[in-house]
């Protein structure tokens, strides 16, 4: 009997240890798009890496081939998930070429799996970066994919993601240490204050509702003291062309203007934003994002 009880309470204590061992969650962004199976088979690589992963999703909707946008999202959505979560992006119109495979560790403490396109751009930026590894596809790579040139997605990203946060491996197992300044990057204009204006770029729209985000922050206003009613200047431009050019009220919340009118507010990430209350303000003026749209603002 007392044989069996010490057997028992060594499964209850491994069994408890097994409990307490908190496994990340893995978060996946992708332009694949819900149409076919891609991030079915992405999510059933992880799954059998470990049954027990916890999958999530950022999006599947980034417009095809389009990295930046994919950088944007992944700026917007990675603050709000818990240090040591795995992030899997792929946006990668250069699979099977000689591009990298990355991992990086952000010092706040999450992980980024994706190719090195420029994808992680700006959480690089925001985040720091503790380090970055090559992916070591000897070690990293599900089996027998190895003649699979066009799905890493499925085939090294998933896989490599899953082991990570399932802790099958540590990122140090990730392949060889890469210098941090190796990282690919795009290019963009960064918000700033010229005299009495402020200008920046169009990031990204809140496309469910045709909001003009900007990647103009609150805190280059600070000096306007901007209270609702306040009417600001803004014209709009792409590649130097004025596309849109007027006067709007700034507001807290839509329901400040009537329905049917332009607005300016800070959106959820505190970034000056355009909108029109229960309409499409993108495509009522035809603005869209990216690094040829530049926003210039001027208090009246």
């Amino acid at each position: 009997m007392q044989k069996i009880s010490a057997i028992a309470f060594c499964m209850i204590i491994a069994f408890a240890s097994a409990c307490n061992h908190k496994k990340a969650a893995l978060v996946f962004q992708t332009d694949f798009g819900l149409k076919d199976g891609a991030v079915s088979a992405m999510k059933g690589v992880a799954n059998g890496v470990d049954p027990s992963l916890r999958l999530y999703d950022i999006t599947h909707e980034i417009p095809a081939y389009n990295i930046w946008e994919a950088a944007c999202r992944l700026q917007q959505t990675a603050p709000y998930w818990p240090s040591g979560t795995v992030f899997v992006s792929v946006i990668d119109p250069g699979v099977g070429t000689e591009r990298r495979s990355i991992v990086m560790k952000t010092k706040t403490g999450h992980y980024f799996v994706t190719p090195d396109n420029g994808t992680l751009t700006l959480v690089a930026e925001d985040a720091g970066i503790e380090s970055i590894r090559e992916i070591d596809e000897n070690l990293n790579r599900r089996q027998g994919s190895a003649k699979s040139y066009t799905f890493h997605g499925r085939d090294v990203y998933a896989y490599t993601g899953a082991r990570l946060a399932s802790g099958a491996i540590t990122f140090e197992q990730v392949g060889k240490l890469l210098d941090n300044n190796s990282l690919i990057k795009i290019p963009y204009t960064r918000p700033e204050i010229k005299g009495d204006s402020i200008s920046g770029t169009i990031p990204v729209l809140d496309i469910q509702y045709g909001n003009v985000w900007t990647n103009i922050p609150d805190s280059l206003l600070k000096k306007w003291n901007l209270k609702s009613g306040d009417s600001l200047n803004i014209n709009i431009y792409h590649n130097e062309q004025l596309i849109k050019a007027g006067t709007y009220r700034f507001a807290n919340t839509f329901g400040e203007v009537a329905v049917g009118m332009p607005m300016v507010y800070f959106n959820s990430l505190m970034n000056l934003s355009l909108a029109i209350n229960e309409g499409n303000f993108a495509d009522s003026f035809h603005i869209r994002s990216g690094a040829q749209w530049k926003v210039v603002v001027k208090k009246k």
